[in-house]
């Protein structure tokens, strides 16, 4: 028995990224890299080769900000932060982009994409009866979040990944600017259970939608305490399964815990409807209301800095 759920434990690991593949991939992204300053960044329309598929991109400029807050203790201390130029997604990654990664086929050939390692099929349907046409994707791993932002790289030849904490904030905070919850979010007060198609109401300043409300959203980071002192463009890189740091509230949540500084830490709890054993590395049973949204900084960072984000927080449980 022992051995039995040993193999199954190495066969649910995540292959390591082919190097090649990776100094592949940036290459390609680089010669297609035509942005070289931030007065060049404009917003985007982009269609996922080989789909219907289309998504958007917006410019966010870099800048300093106090990160943080003097509220609950997870958001202090409050400290100057200096992020790099970025494009951030308009909205939350939907259902009509993901399931092109989850449910990959040999229809269309791409075989950078195709060496991307994509996620074993769902022993459920993981939108719940929520909907999927033009509503966002939930329940996934950061690994799995982690992987569709190199698929999408490989399909697109740019590069993109999770925000960090930082980025994710800064965006959020949208230069100070602010609304009523109710105009921007779908929070418990006014979902009625269940999540909505992205974009349903208004954008923040920077014309992001839903960065408050309907699903929760992962960053790049390990959940970590906050350093006091300045900080340039910081990234706190997972060296273990959990926590890793989850933004922006979601349609169950009260309006009191939608805010840009508040942080959860995901847990293993996440999960345990899972019936596999091991845990599924792709699927987050119990989180239905967690998704994400890309970003793609305008500096292509190296390819080994590349491979350590992407196959950053990678879950391997027995």
């Amino acid at each position: 028995m022992m051995i039995w759920i040993l193999a199954l434990a190495a066969a649910a690991a995540p292959p390591a990224d082919d190097q090649a593949l990776v100094e592949a991939l940036r290459q390609r992204i680089v010669a297609k890299s035509v942005e070289k300053t931030p007065a060049e960044m404009k917003a985007y329309k982009a269609p996922i080769p080989g789909s219907d598929a289309a998504y958007e991109m917006v410019p966010i400029p870099g800048g300093t900000f106090q990160m943080g807050s003097a509220g609950k203790p997870d958001e202090q201390p409050v400290h100057a932060v200096t992020v790099e130029p970025f494009w951030m997604g308009k909205y939350e990654v939907t259902w009509d982009q993901y399931r092109l990664f989850q449910f990959a086929t040999a229809e269309i050939k791409d075989a950078q994409a195709d060496a991307v390692s994509h996620p074993t099929r769902p022993y459920m349907e993981m939108s719940f009866g929520m909907g999927i046409n033009g509503y966002p994707a939930i329940s996934m791993t950061q690994h799995a979040a982690n992987k569709y932002a190199q698929w999408l790289s490989a399909r697109t030849g740019h590069f993109y990944r999770l925000p960090t904490e930082a980025e994710w904030e800064y965006a959020c905070r949208a230069d100070g600017a602010a609304a009523k919850i109710e105009d921007v979010a779908w929070y418990e007060a006014n979902s009625k259970g269940k999540y909505a198609k992205v974009g349903t109401k208004q954008p923040n300043a920077w014309g992001l939608y839903d960065m408050l409300g309907n699903v929760m959203e992962w960053t790049l980071d390990a959940y970590v305490p906050y350093a006091a002192g300045a900080q340039k463009a910081p990234w706190t890189k997972s060296k273990t399964a959990y926590p890793h740091a989850v933004r922006g509230g979601s349609w169950n949540d009260k309006a009191d815990q939608l805010s840009c500084t508040a942080r959860v830490a995901s847990d293993r709890s996440w999960k345990m409807q899972d019936p596999q054993l091991p845990k599924s590395i792709w699927y987050l049973t119990d989180a239905q209301w967690l998704g994400f949204r890309v970003v793609r900084p305008l500096k292509t960072p190296s390819a080994a800095e590349m491979d350590s984000i992407w196959n950053n927080g990678v879950e391997v449980e027995p």
